[in-house]
């Protein structure tokens, strides 16, 4: 049994994962474990599930070393295979959104202090519980579900970078793309459809028609979009989600740019853009509708019919 097991992104962050995984044994001597305590990997597309099936089964902390879509498969394997609850699970950020990072403190510690101090810093961290939710019973939500206009942006923008019309490594260059995406796409709606949410007190279900709003947005975690934060006291570890339904372009933007900022942020969630809380979700929505979970694509992947329940909570390791 390994003390840690790294898989690592080797393409996330323009290729970092490719000189963090060179410089990882360097580091773990530093700080004194042994080579046989410890194993690091590169990810692999076609045998992912494989892999982090083999890390839960023999490591005692999983390191994550990339962005939210590399955590978010290591969550939906978590959920499959019941993983011990004393697993822990950690992260090193390389992605463009790392949402969760910035809820753990790990995003902004990378940033200002490194490589060197998020490791040895990560290695002896303390956990703290996360809440992991399941979408159709088969995807891990630990971030944040949309459906609109944010997940049109986000499917027409992955589409390009597929296509090689974005080739860029950068992340400011990829968020600047996102902004043309945004200009381009700010005319959508969403089609007929409506969220039926579960009261976490009373446990009474209500309907809500979405037909012409924005987007509705899902929040596990007060981060949204590469750090926004639109919820209204949101909290990781409360078995409750937060649902924001955003009328129009103005409660979009605001969402976006005003949520962080003390005082104002708090009164513009309180009073204009409210949060309703929830222990489960249902949504019904045209075929067509565009979705994005943990900032990954889910268009046309998911049905006319998507449930959210809770699923189970792991050990995440924060600073």
């Amino acid at each position: 049994m390994y003390h840690f097991f790294f898989l690592i992104n080797p393409i996330s962050g323009g290729g970092q994962g490719k000189f963090i995984y060179d410089f990882i044994p360097e580091i773990m001597s530093s700080m004194h474990f042994k080579e046989n305590e410890w194993h690091a990997e590169f990810t692999q597309v076609e045998d992912l599930d494989n892999q982090i099936q083999k890390a839960l089964d023999s490591t005692e902390t999983l390191i994550a070393v990339g962005g939210d879509g590399t955590i978010s498969h290591i969550f939906s394997k978590f959920l499959e295979a019941n993983s011990s609850p004393k697993l822990k699970i950690g992260l090193v950020p390389l992605g463009t959104g790392n949402d969760l990072a910035r809820v753990l403190n790990l995003y902004k510690n990378f940033l200002n202090k490194g490589l060197l101090f998020l490791f040895r810093n990560l290695v002896s961290a303390n956990t703290s519980p996360l809440d992991i939710w399941k979408v159709n019973g088969q995807y891990a939500l630990v971030n944040y579900f949309s459906s609109g206009i944010d997940a049109r942006i986000a499917h027409d923008f992955n589409k390009a970078r597929k296509l090689g019309l974005i080739n860029s490594t950068s992340i400011v260059a990829n968020k600047m793309h996102y902004v043309k995406r945004f200009i381009k796409d700010r005319h959508y709606f969403l089609k007929e459809g409506k969220v039926t949410i579960t009261n976490p007190c009373t446990q009474l279900k209500k309907s809500y028609p979405l037909k012409g709003y924005r987007t509705i947005i899902i929040g596990n975690i007060p981060s949204f979009a590469s750090g926004s934060n639109p919820f209204y006291k949101s909290n990781k570890s409360d078995k409750v989600l937060e649902v924001v339904m955003v009328p129009n372009l103005f409660s979009f933007v605001g969402a976006i740019l005003l949520g962080n900022i003390p005082f104002l942020g708090v009164l513009y969630k309180k009073y204009f853009l409210k949060s309703i809380k929830a222990s489960a979700i249902e949504l019904e929505l045209e075929p067509s509708e565009f979705h994005q979970l943990d900032g990954e694509d889910m268009s046309q992947k998911l049905g006319e019919k998507i449930i959210i329940e809770y699923g189970s909570q792991a050990q995440i390791l924060s600073l």
